[in-house]
């Protein structure tokens, strides 16, 4: 077990894990209202004063990056697109000493049109979110008829250089499970990696239900039955996704499976909310306020330390197996996916 924490540069836990991967969440809008994130009418937005300054983000980050050892920062939302500021942002950062990755999760809308200049901020790559490649299941899945701008979006990346596009996919029973393969297909066709997620506890209804997710081993066996698949020899080391080489390689898929095959143990994320909270795990009910303290004129060093004090209050595990598991306050489109 490690000794408490101090100021030794890093940001550990209890349990001796080392995060080094920040996720900073921009805002809490979106432009869908996928079903699996929240209801059809939106959520009660965070109000202007509430959420963090482009400045204090860029600040946050900083610290986060030259006094606790981060190396790889990933923008998400809500949306990051629909932030004005995102370009500045991204350029601030890259710009940071030592440099971290730089990349941004997204729903593609938009993302044709400011690829270039997130390229040329620094950007190195994205992950966009596409569970469905039929016209009117993307409508019903996301309650708005943009697959056409979400496609565009995913050429644009690839076109400039945000490579490798990554595409993260969550199937659903009885909505789009069956797309597993053509999802693949599509991601081999285009040169773009394809990531299955399994559905998890993070939407504003908690409607989730165990019973109804599609599971890993069910994604294994819907994409066996058009592609040879392998395990990669490559070290998986704290990535959430276990990856196959299909057909024999090089081309790989992989697989996150949160609820039925826990990575905890190898976990190397802390998060920042579009508010200014630390988040120890995406599925924590409890969070710390960094953005009180900065506005109350801390210093890095003191901002530092109640990072490092409030990763090492991090769990074990996520506790989605626990029986008395209770959801998050908050929906994943105010903490961040």
């Amino acid at each position: 077990m490690s000794a408490a924490p101090g100021s030794d540069g890093v940001l550990v836990d209890r349990y001796g894990r080392v995060a080094r991967d920040l996720r900073v969440s921009l805002t809490d809008k979106c432009n869908l209202r996928c079903t699996y994130c929240m209801p059809a009418e939106g959520l009660p937005w965070l109000a202007g004063p509430e959420l963090l300054t482009d400045e204090e983000i860029v600040r946050l980050v900083r610290v986060a990056v030259e006094l606790l050892g981060v190396t790889e920062v990933r923008f998400t939302g809500g949306e990051p697109l629909i932030r004005p500021g995102l370009v500045d942002i991204v350029t601030a950062v890259a710009a940071l000493q030592p440099r971290p990755r730089v990349s941004l999760t997204t729903n593609g809308i938009g993302l044709d049109r400011l690829a270039p200049a997130l390229r040329a901020a620094g950007l190195d790559r994205v992950n966009v979110s596409l569970d469905t490649l039929d016209p009117d299941r993307f409508t019903t899945l996301t309650r708005r008829p943009r697959l056409d701008a979400v496609l565009a979006g995913l050429a644009g990346a690839a076109a400039v250089g945000l490579s490798p596009v990554k595409i993260n996919s969550v199937l659903m029973r009885g909505v789009n499970e069956d797309e597993a393969p053509a999802l693949l297909r599509f991601a081999l066709d285009h040169d773009y990696q394809l990531r299955i997620i399994e559905q998890m506890p993070l939407d504003a209804q908690h409607g989730w239900a165990r019973g109804t997710m599609v599971t890993a081993e069910e994604i294994l066996a819907s994409l066996r039955t058009a592609f040879d698949l392998s395990p990669d020899p490559a070290e998986r080391g704290a990535a959430p996704a276990e990856t196959w080489l299909v057909d024999g390689g090089p081309a790989r898929v992989g697989v996150i499976a949160s609820v039925t095959r826990p990575f905890c143990g190898d976990c190397d994320r802390t998060r920042l909310t579009a508010d200014g909270q630390v988040r120890a795990c995406l599925f924590a009910t409890e969070e710390s306020d960094l953005r009180a303290a900065l506005r109350a004129g801390a210093d890095d060093d003191e901002l530092a330390r109640r990072w490092r004090t409030a990763m090492w209050g991090k769990r074990a595990g996520h506790g989605i197996d626990d029986p008395a598991f209770l959801q998050p306050t908050r929906p994943m489109s105010a903490i961040g996916g």
